[in-house]
């Protein structure tokens, strides 16, 4: 065999076998893609981490880049974050392109692993590319499954830290009337301790914020998972993420999850270590003792709370016989503001633990978290029914919910769905958050894993929403491994937004109303409020977010307010829907001149209208004012000067309307309706006497008076008020101050206060009646002008003080 033909068999056989290679290649790849999209992401990982591994030479740069960018996605849909993130970066180092889609998924990925300062750099990059070239999709995240069974695209949430957040733990929030009653405390090393003192230091708390409208957002989390500053921060400090208290120092950094005592350890407390509790901000102190307090949950009436505890009563910690001390559920009720008659739950034992309270909203079942016998392993969820005033033998709810693992945090919102926390389940890891749908609330459906953001690598848990999980709360330690408290708002819904057109008409006429105020209120947790503005054509356009209340309340000068609901939740179709919202004028009140004089009429030649011009504040005459008297049947007009005394005086026809319209500069102009004399009638004379308003005046509403210590209105103020309605509306151009004022009793701030509330309440009650806000201001005076002598100290009848707690108004400006 000659030398060449050595040569070729050789070269043959190598190029046979890096066909074969490539063959291997790409069939091993072809196997793995299809794994992945079968949501076989463990085989898939193991396909794409064989062809790193064994046939890594074989790749081309394309080839890999493809392959580390598919293995990370697959890990991150099994929530290995941090296998996620190499990968990742490895793509990004071996891809010969730009590829917009890839780094938005490592951006999340940082974000999800708690590097809150690279994902943001990452999430610029991927805004730039994108507004270079179309956005690729490497591979698509699997679609999440509904309730109901069918198919969606995963539900997009924004994230908002909360403020309140300290360096201790925040978790399990509950609803209480406008607030959220919270577990609080610092975490230690040790178990839950037995016995001690100094009053409760290094035990959770439960602690109350009243208003959670209110709650301010240091932090948001979008659903791109960008991170942004409040809208409202943002003027204050351009200061970027990762140059804060919370952010990693470090791009490699990594996120620690905290000790729970080796895992979730029921018998140590529900997996509670020895916190610290801040007494500053407590819920009760007839609950809170000095051992842990929490979670809790309320009736709906909120004269009921259940909560946990340690096995303590009357003073005396109790353990099981292997001297642990378990925790168990305690109910009280409120009375007079304080929490009362503390009593154990029946089902209650010191052998095991009982914890995590969560009442329906028909406050008929309970749910709750035990370790008790019996159980599937770790802690299992139980339902109670209180039937026959008493609570019945607990049902365990079975292997759907159930695992060897820990379920805990349970949740029922207003339909009956039930949310959890478990480590049983496979979620992203840690403690995620689960969706049950319920069946007679004992029978369990289906189980959903709720998306990220929501759920993350670390431990989420104690969520609570309303039925169709618009915004609400939950706690999670994904930031610095502290547990905190975040609000989420959804941003996508089944239907995505629907097309609403809002027409605003007269009543009387059924013409269109332009420039008509809508506010616009959504019940939703963490919905701001929008105020949109009808156009020529009287129509307002909106687009509504999905399965969502609202009320719109539509406001024009020289109308009455108009307040309307509408819901779109039982809306199954993607149509635009149609609102009509009618406003009403009020009926304007005219001054007629119906008083005849007392001369008699014999003296008289002819009819005559005659009075005095007075100041609405001191009833003086005024000079200087012109009098118009215009004929409606002829249109001629006849004017008048007033002098000194304010008189004037002038002849009328039988068988005509009249206008009279009084003006002078700097007073409110005067207009008032004269109704016609039969014709043929014996001459009469008129009496008209007109007051007139100036700025400056200050005008005190007669019989405007409050309760002590109230700001609502009395029901006999409303005829009062209804003359000051009538008043501006005379004056179109009339603006107050309202001005309220209280006794002397009480402290001087607080009546300062008190009188701002009063005075805020006569301006609802014109505002109500169709008068813009924008014509009034309203000021506390407090006690600083009383109009009699009933200062502290000095000993007055109750009609005296109540002099003192009186309204008025100034007039700021009139033409």
């Amino acid at each position: 065999m000659s030398k060449n033909w050595r040569t070729w068999i050789v070269g043959a056989l190598l190029w046979l076998s890096y066909t074969m290679a490539w063959a291997q290649v790409d069939s091993l790849l072809q196997q793995a893609d299809r794994l992945l999209n079968y949501k076989a992401y463990g085989r898939a990982i193991e396909a794409y981490s064989q062809l790193l591994t064994e046939q890594s030479d074989q790749l081309t740069p394309t080839q890999k880049a493809t392959v580390q960018s598919r293995l990370a996605s697959a890990y991150k849909q099994v929530g290995d974050g941090q296998k996620a993130e190499r990968y990742f970066r490895e793509a990004l180092a071996n891809s010969t392109d730009e590829n917009p889609q890839l780094l938005l998924q490592f951006a999340q990925t940082l974000v999800g692993n708690g590097k809150y300062q690279e994902g943001q750099k990452q999430y610029e990059l991927y805004e730039q590319l994108k507004a270079k070239q179309p956005a690729r999709s490497s591979i698509n995240p699997p679609p999440a499954t509904s309730p109901t069974g069918g198919r969606k695209e995963a539900v997009k949430y924004r994230l908002e830290y909360l403020a309140f957040n300290s360096s201790g733990e925040e978790f399990s929030p509950a609803f209480y009337q406008d607030g959220l009653v919270y577990v609080a405390g610092k975490k230690g090393g040790s178990a839950i301790e037995t016995t001690g003192s100094g009053g409760g230091s290094g035990y959770l708390d439960l602690l109350y914020i009243p208003n959670r409208n209110n709650l301010k957002v240091e932090s948001i989390i979008n659903a791109d998972g960008s991170i942004s500053k409040p809208v409202n921060d943002r003027a204050k400090t351009e200061r970027r993420n990762g140059n804060d208290s919370y952010s990693r120092e470090t791009a490699n950094d990594s996120p620690t999850v905290p000790n729970f005592g080796e895992g979730i350890n029921i018998s140590g407390g529900l997996g509670y270590d020895a916190d610290s509790q801040n007494a500053s901000k407590r819920f009760s102190r007839t609950l809170n003792t000095k051992y842990h307090e929490g979670p809790a949950t309320f009736s709906q009436d909120g004269s009921q709370i259940i909560f946990t505890r340690n096995n303590y009563n009357n003073g005396r910690a109790n353990k099981s016989t292997e001297g642990v001390n378990k925790l168990k559920l305690y109910t009280a009720i409120q009375q007079n503001g304080a929490w009362t008659d503390i009593v154990e739950l029946p089902f209650n034992s010191d052998e095991y633990s009982v914890g995590h309270p969560a009442l329906s909203h028909d406050d008929a079942l309970l749910y709750f978290a035990s370790d008790m016998p019996g159980g599937f392993g770790g802690t299992d969820l139980y339902v109670s029914r209180f039937q026959a005033g008493k609570w019945s033998r607990p049902v365990n709810l079975g292997s759907t919910i159930n695992t060897k693992g820990n379920e805990l945090f349970p949740f029922v919102d207003e339909a009956g769905n039930l949310y959890f926390a478990t480590d049983g389940h496979k979620g992203l890891g840690g403690l995620d958050i689960f969706f049950a749908t319920l069946s007679q609330g004992v029978t369990v459906q289906s189980i959903e894993h709720l998306d990220a953001p929501i759920n993350s690598p670390q431990d989420d848990f104690g969520l609570i929403t309303d039925a169709n999980r618009r915004g609400g709360y939950f706690s999670s330690n994904r930031r610095g491994g502290n547990d905190d408290i975040y609000r989420f708002i959804r941003e996508s819904s089944l239907f995505g937004c629907r097309d609403l057109i809002i027409r605003m008409y007269d009543t009387n006429t059924d013409q269109p109303l332009d420039s008509v105020s809508v506010l616009i209120k959504s019940k939703a947790e963490g919905r701001p409020d929008r105020t949109l503005t009808s156009d020529q054509n009287g129509f307002v356009r909106i687009c509504l977010e999905g399965t969502n209340d609202f009320t719109f309340q539509a406001s024009r000068d020289g109308y009455i307010n108009s307040t309307v609901g509408f819901t779109n939740r039982a809306i199954t179709d993607d149509q635009p829907s149609r609102l009509e919202i009618g406003l009403i004028k009020p009926t304007v009140v005219m001054d007629t001149i119906p008083t005849e004089s007392t001369i008699p009429s014999t003296t008289l030649t002819r009819s005559r209208v005659r009075g005095v011009v007075l100041s609405e504040r001191n009833h003086k005459p005024i000079e200087g004012v012109t009098v118009r008297l215009r004929n409606e049947c002829d249109r001629t007009q006849l004017e008048y000067v007033t002098g000194p005394d304010g008189r004037y005086s002038f002849d009328i026809n039988e068988g005509c309307d009249y206008t009279l319209v009084a003006s002078k500069p700097e007073f409110g102009t005067n207009t008032n309706k004269i109704k016609k004399l039969p014709k043929k009638a014996k001459p009469k004379e008129l009496s008209a006497d007109l007051k007139m308003l100036s700025v400056g005046d200050v005008v005190t509403i007669d019989n405007i008076y409050y309760d002590l210590d109230q700001s609502s209105l009395r029901p006999d103020a409303s005829r009062e008020l209804d003359k000051v309605v009538a008043t501006m509306r005379k004056y179109p151009t009339l603006i107050i101050e309202i001005r309220s004022h209280t006794d002397s009793r009480g402290e001087a701030e607080h009546n300062k206060a008190l009188s701002l509330q009063r005075a805020k309440a006569v301006a609802n009650y014109l505002v109500s009646k169709g008068i813009n806000r924008r014509r009034m201001a309203t000021l506390g005076m407090g006690e600083s002008q009383l109009v009699n002598n009933c200062t502290d100290g000095v000993i007055c009848t109750e009609a005296e003080h109540q002099r003192n707690r009186r309204t008025e108004f100034k007039v700021v400006a009139i033409k």
